[in-house]
């Protein structure tokens, strides 16, 4: 398997009764500061409070009976592991997430809150790959990787084939870009709609490794980046959805701490929607000045909106 618009739009059929068909929005006074027209696909409305929902509900829906029956298991830093966790139980079979210690308290409860159990490690990839292993070993669970999963991937890119269908004279897509699941999902919904569309994903500087993996032509792996954007720590590992990036995203852009909070506090202001940091980075791009978009026609993908109330960046600035 790899993945081709028709395996998205055989997802899209697949996770309908799962979840929701979050809004497009646009703002004038946005829209006047950047000389373009953004559309921003609002999945931080979505069930679980992320995308995520969509590659989770299609990946536990695509498994067979007897697969899924032991359970599910992934490593996440919190938006996939809830996205897992509830689409388990509306399959009604085990989750366990494994999720790093110092992972945000309110996706800590998310996850717990659709009955998943977590299980903590080290902040590190190799440390969440071996605590999934064991689980594995010990229960016969089934592992939906965060990213480096066509079914997931093929989820994923159902927002932007609903964001096409509302604004499909787009010329633009830039979503943010962690794993890189969500961008392999986009960039081959998009390309197969509109082959003339650009897609470019969006890293925050300090967790940069997609980027620099796209630049270079080969897998790089990081540190585990200290960026705000928490969700975008992974580092793109996958064997299955580089060369798909390397194949379907026209570039990749970063931006600073900084210029994510900003993007961050003016979406709340201008849209009066809650996005998390991981969510900002793509509007950070355009409020930023790091692309040029003047005169075009923008999607945005808004990612997630599962915010630790009590550490807004603002309020400790």
């Amino acid at each position: 398997m790899s993945l081709a618009l028709a395996d998205i739009r055989a997802a899209a059929n697949r996770i309908a009764p799962h979840v929701q068909r979050t809004p497009v929005l646009s703002n004038a006074a946005l829209d006047h500061a950047s000389g373009a027209q953004l559309f921003f696909k609002c999945e931080s409305l979505q069930a679980a409070g992320a995308f995520k929902s969509r590659g989770a509900c299609n990946a536990v829906f695509a498994l067979s009976d007897a697969a899924a029956a032991p359970g599910v298991v992934a490593h996440s830093s919190g938006n996939h592991g809830a996205a897992l966790a509830r689409a388990a139980q509306r399959r009604g079979v085990p989750c366990t997430i494994v999720m790093p210690h110092n992972a945000s308290v309110a996706k800590v409860r998310n996850v717990e809150s659709y009955g998943g159990r977590v299980v903590f490690c080290a902040p590190s990839l190799a440390a969440r790959e071996a605590a999934c292993a064991g689980l594995i070993a010990d229960s016969g669970a089934t592992l939906v990787h965060p990213f480096d999963d066509y079914h997931v991937m093929a989820g994923q890119g159902t927002a932007a084939l609903e964001l096409l269908e509302e604004v499909p004279e787009l010329d633009l897509i830039l979503c943010p870009v962690g794993g890189g699941g969500l961008i392999c999902g986009t960039a081959v919904a998009a390309k197969g709609v509109r082959p003339t569309l650009s897609v470019i994903g969006v890293e925050p500087a300090l967790g940069d490794d997609v980027t620099q993996s796209f630049r270079t032509g080969r897998r790089v792996a990081i540190a585990t980046p200290a960026t705000i954007a928490d969700g975008l720590r992974s580092n793109v590992t996958g064997e299955r959805n580089f060369p798909l990036i390397q194949q379907h995203v026209d570039d990749f852009v970063t931006v600073t701490e900084a210029e994510i909070v900003a993007a961050m506090r003016l979406a709340w202001e201008a849209l009066h929607v809650v996005i998390e940091p991981s969510s900002a980075v793509a509007f950070a791009a355009v409020h930023a000045e790091k692309i040029a978009v003047r005169g075009k026609k923008v999607g945005i993908i808004l990612t997630g909106g599962n915010v630790d109330l009590d550490k807004l960046p603002w309020l400790h600035s």
